[in-house]
């Protein structure tokens, strides 16, 4: 049943099984997906998993949350394309800081244009951590990811070529911070390939030494077997920096929802993304990348944006069986 048979005021429990699995493709730190989804009936909770916190890369949990508000920003922007307004209350209860989100729902005749272009872009939007062309059609595009950001109350930044070699620097700066750091080190090996067929950065999603060497803004992951992908060209990628203007699990929520707004407007534009933290894990790099705004925030994400030369499908990353990240009952 939908909306529009105006019969109901919340989903059936199929319309809801059938948004968490798709919400459940949006991007995670390292592909943890450290969420899990909780409906009463009426309404639709969303917490944390304290189970699937990266402690090493994520000591204070910031990367999870931001994680959890991608999958809530998929969740609502499904549910808009199916007739379902969502009322969302974020942090509802002050003792549970897992407790992220609580979801009520409203019949939604007109969601607003745009949202149906979003949910489609879902199932095709993947990390692409090759190196991409210029992103076609940018000019015209930055009004409307600025939009998609501006209710979040988050900053939107682009940052200017002359830039780049800094942040690049950084870049490296924070590989090398960590390249003796085991407990780090032995966590990502273990997400990169070796975590199992539900979860973790597959093999398919890495880059050969030759490619990485043509990408220089991008964590440094194990390097998947020799292979030229693209190559004849080296990034030529926009920057830009999702920031806030307070450091709290509200904004870093919000952080993850405007993320996930920016990477399927992107996508529905036929462009490549790819998210990055590791430049933003440590405090020395998010100094450094603060001082690059042109005013003062806390920078949480850098997203590359890029156009994608080659046009072949890529293969989808692994994802969760729903039964493990979905339950009918009531929020202990």
């Amino acid at each position: 049943m939908t909306a529009s048979d105006h019969l109901t005021t919340t989903p059936d429990v199929r319309t809801i099984e059938i948004v968490v699995s798709r919400a459940a493709r949006a991007p995670s730190l390292h592909n943890s997906q450290p969420w899990h989804w909780i409906f009463d009936g009426a309404r639709l909770h969303l917490r944390s998993d304290p189970d699937r916190r990266l402690p090493a890369a994520d000591p204070h949990g910031r990367q999870q949350i931001i994680s959890c508000g991608t999958t809530l920003h998929h969740a609502r922007t499904m549910f808009a394309a199916l007739g379902w307004h969502t009322d969302t209350t974020r942090m509802p209860d002050p003792d549970r800081p897992d407790h992220l989100a609580v979801v009520d729902f409203r019949p939604w005749a007109d969601p607003p244009a745009g949202i149906a272009r979003r949910a489609a872009a879902i199932e095709h939007r993947h990390t692409d951590r090759l190196p991409m062309l210029p992103p076609a059609g940018w000019t015209d595009l930055l009004p409307a990811l600025t939009r998609l950001v501006t209710p979040h109350e988050l900053s939107f930044d682009v940052l200017d070529d002359e830039i780049r070699p800094r942040l690049a620097e950084v870049s490296e700066q924070s590989a090398a911070a960590r390249k003796y750091d085991m407990f780090y080190q032995q966590e990502l090996r273990w997400w990169s390939g070796h975590s199992g067929p539900s979860e973790g950065v597959p093999p398919t999603s890495l880059t050969s030494d030759a490619e990485f060497a043509r990408v220089d803004v991008g964590r440094s992951f194990p390097r998947a077997p020799h292979s030229e992908r693209r190559a004849d060209i080296r990034d030529h990628s926009r920057l830009v920096v999702l920031s806030s203007y307070e450091d709290s699990m509200p904004q870093w929520l919000h952080t993850g929802e405007a993320l996930s707004a920016v990477l399927l407007e992107c996508t529905a534009a036929d462009l490549a993304t790819c998210p990055l933290t590791h430049i933003t894990e440590l405090p020395a790099g998010r100094q450094v990348v603060a001082a690059l705004l042109p005013h003062p925030a806390s920078p949480q994400v850098i997203i590359r944006i890029g156009t994608a030369p080659d046009t072949q499908p890529q293969q989808p990353t692994p994802r969760r069986p729903l039964a493990e990240i979905f339950e009918l009952g009531t929020p202990q």
